[in-house]
Formats: structure tokens, C-alpha cells, sequence
């Protein structure tokens, strides 16, 4: 399954919570269908499998259909307790920057306040001058765990969906005592979407072309094999440390091609569009404000 969380272009409703229909035709809204369906993915997926179950049903009954012209949709999760990232976890990224493969996953994070649309605009900080782009795989959990075992944590995934790990390298890489936090968590620096696809809807997830496109000029081109830690590792190894809750998000890293490390490095500017795709799961396009 397509889970996504939408509004209707007009406006009325708020947020919804619904599933594609096959070939883009639609959204079924899931709470048109059944009225006790809550109206954000992060409750949706805090029902566990009476959601899950609901939403299967919904796509079997093909009522309620939103067409997709007056579907706007937003990032599959809103506002998720947690959003943890996965630094150097692709070994051609490495390799770009003569780094060593790191031994265990290099753990660090977003505030849940950078999450955005996938259509929606990156907006550049007054204070940077080096923003940079990072095409990453992104999974969302979809349910609460604590010291998972790596053979089960799969069952943990509600799916996977793309991810743009906007990064402002001066404030990663030179100030702020080098800690990368507030280079990474400036508004808007983390567009995802543009649907939830469930780990089921996958052939391998670990196993699918990951692109980048800087005003159509290919940037990053890589595959998810070329990840050092894979999913069920990364959800063993944080959940060591804290407890992961349904709704919380996961960016596994990016391929090579960033810009900071070309030669000579290139940034982002006012116009630019910045498209990120991985096959199988679709594509988010950003414009640059």
C-alpha cells in the first residue's frame, strides 16, 4: 500500500490521512470510509493493525476516491516524536570523502520542526551560505519497541518513503563546535514524501537506484546496496538507547555527489529545484526560496 497524508486543495477538512489508488487515479480518504479513523498518520499508525486493516479495506471498496487534481499532499508524517539520522551509512559516500566505513552507525538528528511537504519550498536561511542537498532513504516506525532484535525489526516499519537531508555545511562542519545538529535543523530542511509504501509494496528495499536532480542535472546516482547499516540494523541499534514510538522517522543516509564535496563545492540558490527519487517509491521536487 500508498499511505499518504493529504488536504483537499480547496482547504476544507484539514488533514487527512488516505491510501493511493493503483496508477495515481486517486486517494481514498480513509476517514470518509470509516469515520473513526483518526485524521494524521502518527494516530493512524498508533491504531497499529486495526489502521492497517482499515486501509486495506478502504483501497478494496474504491469509494470515496478523492481525485488526484484536488489532492494536495503533505509529508506522509507531521510532527513525529522523533526524527533520527544516520551519518557516512553509504560506503561510495566514503569513498568521495577519503573517510574510513565507520565501525557502528554514526547517529545524530533533525528537530521534527525541519519536516515539509514534498512539493513544497526549501526556504534558505539568512545565516548560510552553504546549503547543500542529501537524497536519502527514509522509514517511519509503526510501532512502539525498546532493545529490538535485528531479525524482527522489519515488523517495526509502517514503510519507507524519500527524504531530502537539506544541510547547511558551515554550521555543520565549522561552527557550533562542529556538533551537526543546527546545520541540519534550520525550518524546512527536511522535505519527505510523497507516500508511505509499505514494506510489503517493496521487492527490496535494499536493493533500489537512489537519484538526486539539482535543476534536472543528475547530482547523486547511487543504489540503497550501497548502505553500510541497513534497516533492521539501525532499528536495533537506536533502539539500544530510547524507545521508538509509531510516527517516528528514520533517514538512513545519503549516496555521493553532495555538493560540498566537489571541486569547486556548489550550494544551493534562490530558484534552484531540487528533485530527489528512489525507484519504486517516487519522487519529491523542492524549490529553493
Amino acid at each position: 500500500m500508498r499511505l499518504v497524508q493529504f488536504c483537499h486543495r480547496g482547504g476544507e477538512g484539514g488533514v487527512r490521512v488516505g491510501v493511493e489508488q493503483a496508477g495515481g487515479q486517486g486517494v481514498i480518504d480513509l476517514k470518509a470510509f470509516d469515520p473513526s479513523m483518526p485524521s494524521t498518520m502518527r494516530e493512524f499508525l498508533e491504531m497499529g493493525e486495526k489502521g492497517m486493516d482499515c486501509a486495506k479495506r478502504a483501497l478494496s471498496s474504491g469509494q470515496h476516491v478523492v481525485v488526484q487534481m484536488d489532492v494536495r499532499l503533505l509529508s506522509p508524517v507531521t510532527g513525529p516524536e522523533k526524527v533520527v539520522c544516520v551519518g557516512m551509512n553509504y560506503k561510495d559516500h566514503c569513498l568521495e570523502q577519503n573517510a574510513p566505513i565507520p565501525k557502528e552507525p554514526i547517529i545524530f538528528s533533525k528537530f521534527p520542526s525541519t519536516i515539509t511537504g514534498p512539493y513544497d519550498d526549501i526556504i534558505l536561511p539568512a545565516e548560510s551560505q552553504e546549503v547543500d542537498w542529501e537524497v536519502e532513504l527514509a522509514f517511519v516506525i509503526g510501532r512502539k519497541g525498546k532493545h529490538i532484535k535485528e531479525e524482527e525489526a522489519l515488523s517495526y516499519v509502517a514503510g519507507f518513503t524519500v527524504a531530502n537531508d537539506v544541510s547547511a555545511r558551515d554550521w555543520q562542519m565549522k561552527r557550533n563546535g562542529k556538533q551537526w545538529l543546527l546545520g541540519k535543523t534550520f525550518d524546512t530542511f527536511c522535505p519527505l514524501g510523497p507516500a508511505l509504501v509499505t514494506t510489503s509494496a517493496l521487492k527490496d528495499v535494499h536493493n533500489l537506484g537512489i537519484r538526486c536532480l539539482v535543476n534536472g542535472a543528475v547530482v547523486q546516482d547511487s543504489n540503497t546496496n550501497q548502505m553500510i547499516f541497513q534497516t533492521e540494523k539501525l532499528i536495533a541499534w537506536v533502539s539500544q538507547f530510547v524507545t521508538l514510538c509509531p510516527g517516528d522517522v528514520f533517514l538512513t543516509g545519503t549516496p555521493p555527489g553532495v555538493g560540498v564535496f566537489r571541486n569547486p563545492p556548489v550550494y544551493l540558490k534562490r530558484g534552484d529545484v531540487v528533485e530527489c527519487q528512489i525507484d519504486e517509491i517516487g519522487s519529491i521536487r523542492n524549490t529553493v526560496v
